[in-house]
């Protein structure tokens, strides 16, 4: 892969970013993506009639997806071929309960989601973004799922001056959880309490009456578009790079055609940023009851689908920190991580990270083969490391797990930044480890229409 052609891949990583304010609509628009590339969905609730050498998708709650294409080779020799992301993002949730009257201004109550860097939502233009359920009398359920997203500035919040906090340069800015983040949303009106002015917003977004209003999964997004900069464009800066990056080489790396080897799985799950454990998240048994069900349809006996496992990998591809100029006594002095250097390998010796020896020595292996350089990220000492849904995952079905993932700066601000050229060569990587070694048969690199 080209300079070129690495970039209009970086392109196509900001367009999926801006398509996808929120879990549920990455989700959906990874659904057109697939189902373009002849992927057909599957629902858990039905049975399953998998045929060899055909690719299929099944989602979880509309916001985590699990891919996969069957290969030509029998998978108890061949084994299944995984990488894992997610596709939440820390930031923001709108409570139940949503707007009230605070002073002369109608404010939207949030709730933290995950551990954002709450200063970069300062100041910002900001929207809504997510989904509704409405009833709907022909739903088992009785109510239906509605997609919505504001795409245009809806919310802001404000800093205090800087003339009644003169600290604030030399102390950082400080929020308080409870009193300072509800976000400005309008000033009061006459006619309407503040809940029943938001609800009559919502419902007008969603495009139903408002008394058929019911719930909400609201993140609070990011209205700038993804941008370029840099001299030479060497550098990208969007929301959500952390981890949508992953959750978009991971498709587009998936083998447009049938090779020769095993099973090739995207794994996309929600809630990583809270910890995994829910009925979507990676701590659950999502993968691991799409994994059994692909053995019994392909006729695998319990010793076949062990036998497979035991032959499997998985790649935890989550984003990787640089090391930061400014910071320097921040980072691992003999690990130093660069943008536009390739993928990193994460390791830690508690197993923050799942990858070990022979894992590290795998993906070398796979960056060799495709011709992309790769580093290694080490966390200092004396700073507690984070960790990714590939400790859990290796632990829960037994795969053999190397964590990786491109190198960006200000993770979890609500604006990342990260190297235009590192997701071309991560993505190439990814098709080599998918087709065991038989670079050069993966997908269209623009998920998008």
């Amino acid at each position: 892969m080209n300079e070129q052609d690495r970039r209009q891949t970086a392109q196509d990583l900001l367009d999926y970013i801006d398509a996808s304010p929120s879990p549920w609509h990455a989700v959906a628009n990874a659904m057109e993506a697939l189902e373009r590339r002849g992927y057909q969905r599957l629902w858990e609730e039905e049975t399953w009639d998998l045929l060899p050498g055909r690719a299929y998708y099944v989602v979880r709650d509309d916001s985590s997806l699990i891919a996969f294409r069957i290969g030509n080779a029998a998978l108890e020799d061949a084994g299944f071929r995984i990488v894992g992301a997610h596709t939440d993002s820390p930031g923001f949730r709108v409570k139940p309960n949503a707007a009230f009257a605070k002073g002369p201004l109608a404010v939207l109550g949030t709730e933290i989601y995950g551990g954002p860097i709450l200063a970069t939502f300062t100041d910002r233009d900001l929207t809504l973004a997510g989904r509704v359920f409405v009833r709907d009398k022909d739903a088992e359920t009785g109510v239906s799922p509605v997609l919505v997203n504001f795409a245009r500035p809806l919310l802001r919040l404000p800093n205090l001056a800087i003339h009644m906090n003169r600290e604030v340069n030399k102390e950082g800015l400080k929020l308080d959880y409870q009193e300072q983040l509800p976000l400005f949303l309008s000033a009061l009106s006459e006619e309407l309490p503040p809940e029943r002015q938001f609800r009559r917003l919502l419902a007008e977004q969603a495009g139903v009456k408002e008394e058929d209003l019911v719930s909400w999964g609201l993140a609070v997004a990011d209205t700038q578009p993804g941008a370029f900069w840099g001299p030479d464009n060497e550098f990208l800066a969007d929301s959500q790079v952390d981890n949508l990056a992953s959750c978009h080489a991971a498709l587009a790396a998936l083998p447009e055609e049938t090779a020769d080897a095993g099973v090739a799985v995207a794994a996309l799950f929600d809630h990583e940023e809270v910890g995994s454990e829910s009925y979507k998240g990676a701590a659950g048994n999502f993968l691991e009851s799409v994994l059994a069900r692909i053995a019994e349809e392909l006729e695998l006996s319990e010793g076949g689908y062990r036998s497979a496992l035991a032959r499997s990998w998985l790649l935890s591809a989550d984003m990787a920190h640089a090391t930061h100029p400014h910071y320097p006594g921040h980072h691992e002095p003999q690990h130093p991580v660069k943008v536009n250097e390739g993928p990193v390998i994460k390791i830690n010796a508690a197993q923050r990270y799942a990858t070990d020896e022979l894992g590290e020595a795998f993906f070398v292996h796979l960056c060799e083969a495709s011709g992309v350089p790769h580093q290694r990220y080490i966390h200092r000492n004396d700073l507690p490391c984070g960790s990714t849904i590939g400790p859990m995952m290796a632990a829960r079905l037994g795969l053999r797990t190397v964590d990786v993932g491109n190198p960006m700066w200000a993770m979890h601000s609500l604006r990342e930044s990260a190297g235009a050229l590192d997701h071309g060569a991560l993505i190439r990587v990814l098709e080599t480890f998918y087709t065991t070694g038989q670079g050069g048969v993966g997908g269209s690199l623009d998920i998008l229409p």
